[in-house]
C-alpha cells in the first residue's frame, strides 16, 4: 500500500520535528517516573494512578507514532518550486471580501500546520484551495458552510 505524501513548509516540518524531540526526550521520561510512582502505591489492581500513567504512556506511545509517520510521510516544499506571482502553499495572502470590504491576512499552510486563529489555514480548507493559485488582482468565490464569499486577492508574500 502505497503511503501518501504530506506536502509541508519548512516552518511546518520544524515544528514537527520539534516536538517529536520534546515527546521523547522529555515527556517520556516524565511519564516514565508517574509509572514508578504509580507502583510504588502498592497493588496495581486497584491503583488509580497507575492506571492514569499506563493510559498516558499509551496516548505519548500513538502521539510519538503518529508524528513518526507524518515525518516519513513529509515532503517539505522548496521556495524555489513556488512561484511568487501566484498563491501557493507557505504564502501569506492578504485578501478583501468584496461585499463588506474586510481585509485578513493568511498563511496557506499543509492540514498538519493549520491553526485559523493564528491566520493559518490549510490548503484543502475551502478558502485554501480557493485561494492557490490566483494571482493579484483575482476575486474568487468561496463556498463556505453558511454562504458564499468572494475574495480579491490584495497581495503574495513569503
Amino acid at each position: 500500500m502505497p503511503t501518501e505524501t504530506i506536502v509541508m513548509t519548512q516552518e511546518g516540518y520544524d515544528k514537527l520535528v520539534a516536538e517529536l524531540e520534546e515527546l521523547k526526550s522529555v515527556r517520556r521520561q516524565e511519564v516514565a517516573e508517574q509509572l514508578k510512582e504509580a507502583r510504588s502505591y502498592g497493588d496495581l489492581s486497584e491503583n488509580a494512578e497507575y492506571d492514569a500513567a499506563k493510559k498516558a504512556q499509551a496516548d505519548l506511545e500513538e502521539r510519538i507514532g503518529r508524528l513518526e509517520q507524518k515525518l516519513r510521510q513529509a515532503r517539505v516544499i522548496e521556495e524555489s518550486e513556488i512561484s511568487a506571482d501566484r498563491v501557493n502553499l507557505g504564502h501569506i495572502v492578504k485578501v478583501r471580501n468584496t461585499e463588506d470590504g474586510e481585509e485578513a491576512e493568511y498563511k496557506i499552510v499543509s492540514s498538519n500546520e493549520s491553526d485559523p486563529f493564528e491566520g493559518l489555514i490549510s490548503n484543502e480548507s475551502p478558502v485554501g484551495k480557493g485561494l492557490i493559485g490566483k494571482s493579484i488582482g483575482e476575486v474568487v468565490e468561496i463556498e463556505i458552510p453558511d454562504r458564499v464569499i468572494h475574495l480579491e486577492v490584495l497581495e503574495i508574500s513569503r
